[in-house]
């Protein structure tokens, strides 16, 4: 058990730590790494010694998002390819937030896109001051797979975050939306996500897990599962869309590089 390629696993004092290990690429969500996250996951949850999970990223960042590069070589066409992919990617990101057992984001470096949704999904989310968070997916003609951010922060707040696309949002900013509970400065991000993960392992197990069960009832009552369905339609819709920005950021990726295309996207926001 606990032996996989993309991540590493090590439980602590009741606290089952994830950590993303592909840091050559900034920790980019591949397939491998989704299914290996899944499988630790479902682990994680099912080990009785474990009573809550952090979740954090190794080497300079905490996650780039999914992984760009090899989406491109899939090559999706039309609405049910995009859905099928599109749901994947839902199901992995909110995995976290239905997890039975508290999830603890602690976030450093670079924290986007699919990333910021899985920062979003997970109970409570600390981040190290100097990292910057964002979606920048509207800057070439993609869209957003779980809509979270109208959920955890106001919709005004949202609305700033989702439709300009800026992924330089500071930990402070964040913090002052609600979306980070804590902002601490350098290493101890991961003591004080282990410091809380800690509390939480030595409240009443059962009480935990039917008090998260309860708060996210609360958000179903609201609607909440219908609005993130109908908005991994509307994503579907984007992404099949083949829109000129869209057409001529992947251009430049497969000629160039994602590095060109990155800087074509970035260009027009200098």
């Amino acid at each position: 058990m606990y032996h996989y390629k993309t991540i590493k696993i090590e439980i602590n004092k009741r606290v089952g730590v994830i950590e993303f290990n592909r840091p050559e690429v900034m920790n980019a969500f591949n397939e491998e790494m989704i299914g290996e996250v899944t499988s630790a996951m479902k682990e994680l949850n099912n080990d009785k010694s474990v009573a809550c999970i952090i979740i954090k990223g190794n080497g300079r960042c905490f996650s780039a998002g999914f992984d760009m590069k090899e989406a491109s070589q899939k090559s999706l066409k039309g609405k049910t390819q995009w859905k099928k992919e599109l749901t994947k990617d839902f199901d992995f990101t909110m995995q976290f937030w239905h997890s039975k057992k508290p999830t603890i984001a602690a976030v450093h470096g670079y924290c986007l896109a699919g990333a910021f949704e899985v920062m979003l999904a997970c109970d409570i989310s600390i981040a190290e001051e100097k990292t910057f968070l964002g979606e920048p997916e509207v800057r070439f003609g993609s869209g957003i797979i779980a809509m979270l951010a109208p959920w955890v922060t106001g919709p005004k707040q949202a609305k700033e975050i989702l439709l300009t696309g800026n992924d330089r949002l500071t930990a402070n900013q964040c913090l002052q939306m609600g979306l980070l509970n804590y902002v601490e400065k350098g290493e101890s991000v991961f003591q004080k996500s282990f410091d809380i993960a800690r509390q939480i392992c030595m409240a009443s197990e059962r009480s935990v897990q039917l008090t998260k069960q309860s708060i996210n009832q609360s958000f179903e009552f609201a609607g909440f599962k219908k609005a993130l369905s109908n908005s991994l339609e509307i994503d579907t819709e984007i992404e099949s869309d083949e829109s000129p920005e869209r057409l001529l950021f992947n251009k430049i990726r497969k000629e160039q590089g994602l590095k060109k295309a990155l800087e074509w996207r970035d260009s027009k926001f200098k």
